[in-house]
């Protein structure tokens, strides 16, 4: 394994991390997924790789879907969502962290319960991480208009139910 390997998927890592648990909905098992990416990583002939940090972010990305999908078609359901405290704001205030704590958690599960797999994974890359369009649709492997009505799709579907 070659340490340009390593500190690719270092400086990634976060932003991986975020992508599959905004996509699962739950840290754990985004842990194991950013697990399973550096597994492929070290798999992955790098030297046909164009853009590291990308590809990074399609595997994250694709394999939370399937496992949003695979747990779907199984008809599970998380008992809750469970954030460990580095990923919530925090504030002096234990109050403020709290609903901060709270607020994340109901929103996670807003996208969750209202949103396809699909649609989720383009809305958190435009409104989460402010991917283009483009980009989008190359890591979901469709077409840019298709990532725009996802996401648009999305947009109206919360605020259609939020009324």
């Amino acid at each position: 394994m070659s340490t340009a390997g390593l500190d690719e998927f270092l400086q990634a890592r976060p932003r991986l991390f975020r992508i599959a648990c905004r996509i699962a909905g739950n840290p754990h098992e985004a842990e194991e997924l950013v697990q399973d990416v550096w597994v492929r990583w070290q798999r992955t002939d790098r030297s046909a790789v164009a853009d590291p940090q990308a590809f990074l972010a399609t595997v994250a990305l694709r394999l939370a879907i399937n496992l949003v999908q695979s747990a779907r078609r199984r008809h599970e359901t998380a008992v809750g969502p469970w954030f460990s405290d580095e990923r919530v704001a925090t504030g002096a205030d234990p109050q403020v962290y709290a609903e901060n704590r709270e607020a994340f958690a109901v929103a996670v599960q807003l996208l969750n319960d209202r949103l396809s797999p699909a649609e989720r994974a383009t809305y958190v890359l435009r409104e989460g991480f402010d991917y283009p369009y483009r980009e989008i649709a190359e890591m979901l492997r469709i077409g840019a208009p298709n990532a725009r009505q996802l996401v648009k799709r999305a947009r109206d579907r919360l605020a259609q139910e939020a009324v």
